[in-house]
């Protein structure tokens, strides 16, 4: 992966971009267990007033986004998502390493996430960057899924 990549903190101009990317790398990884979006473009703008997207462009193309929000010593990242033309190049690791930087120097000790049990292949690839399990949450009630599941709570010293 080109690892100069830009970085850039989204803005409200950007929701439509984001809520697409979002849906269409989701939409891969998920739909053996979840039907429908993944978020709306109104929840993306509700996001954008609570934290930030960091956003990864290629050119005028978004290829990657993540979601952080800062909670005093801890931060919360989520909905990581790459454009499916670009899964596994690396630009995954690459925004949680903007993520976590982007926290650590605004004062965060600590990141949080929440994945979903069924997706196998991610508490590997969160161990490998040094998260560790910290509990379980439900998932949510209002969210149909066609198996049940649930979130796995993970954390890392930032």
């Amino acid at each position: 992966m080109n690892r100069t990549v830009p970085i850039r903190i989204a803005s409200a101009s950007d929701a439509a971009n984001i809520t697409t990317l979002i849906n269409a790398a989701f939409s891969v990884a998920e739909e053996f267990f979840f039907d429908g979006l993944r978020i709306s473009q109104a929840e993306v703008e509700q996001h954008l007033t609570k934290g930030d997207f960091l956003l990864a462009e290629n050119g005028d193309k978004l290829g990657g986004c993540v979601y952080v929000e800062l909670r005093g010593e801890r931060s919360y990242l989520g909905l990581l998502s790459v454009d499916p033309s670009s899964q596994q190049s690396g630009l995954g690791s690459f925004l949680m390493t903007a993520a976590e930087n982007y926290c650590r120097e605004r004062g965060s000790r600590f990141m949080d996430i929440y994945i979903v049990n069924l997706r196998k292949e991610l508490p590997p690839f969160y161990q490998r960057r040094g998260y560790v399990e910290a509990g379980t949450s439900p998932f949510p009630e209002d969210v149909p899924t066609k198996i049940p599941c649930h979130f796995i709570n993970m954390s890392k010293a930032l």
